[in-house]
């Protein structure tokens, strides 16, 4: 697996890269050797935060946590995506032709899928153009974490979304 590590508000010391990659490097049973791992270390205020991501043929697996010690979230992350791996593995693996980005074990090896995902509830809504400033304050109005809308700049549909810190993001489509 190849790393690829950076620091925000945070030196990655010898001895952070060295945790990151022997803490993640217990996920190479999973990936093959060419799959990078993107790894994002930062700091705000007391806040030691880990994000992950594993951009694999067909999907992304993500994870990041967040503590007041770096090693501890580094430990965290290990956890929750070895987790996913396990969890989704068969939707994981189905969603794709071929596994490519994955090793012949984990590829092989029977997880258990206790969980199955289930569409409870189903929504249809009239959508119309704006600016995703005005998403937002529609998604305020509602009461929701993201709000999906056409945005008026662009003819297309996009996503907004709360973010932790009061912030906003916008999911526009990569075409």
């Amino acid at each position: 697996m190849k790393f690829v590590i950076i620091g925000r508000n945070i030196e990655v010391t010898p001895g952070l890269k060295s945790a990151v990659e022997d803490k993640l490097g217990k996920l190479e049973k999973y990936f093959n050797e060419d799959t990078e791992i993107h790894v994002a270390l930062s700091v705000e205020k007391e806040r030691q935060k880990i994000e992950v991501t594993i951009p694999v043929k067909g999907s992304i697996i993500r994870s990041e946590q967040v503590s007041s010690d770096m090693y501890v979230s580094i430990d965290l992350v290990e956890e929750i995506i070895e987790r996913q791996l396990k969890k989704y593995k068969n939707k994981i693996i189905e969603k794709q032709q071929d596994a490519v980005s994955f090793s012949k074990m984990y590829v092989e090896n029977d997880y258990a899928d206790d969980e199955e995902i289930k569409i409870i509830r189903s929504k249809k809504f009239e959508i119309k153009p704006m600016y995703p400033e005005d998403a937002c304050v529609q998604m305020e109005l509602l009461g929701h974490n993201f709000y999906v809308f056409i945005n008026a700049e662009t003819d297309q549909v996009n996503v907004v979304y709360k973010r932790k810190g009061d912030t906003y993001g916008l999911i526009e489509p990569e075409i």
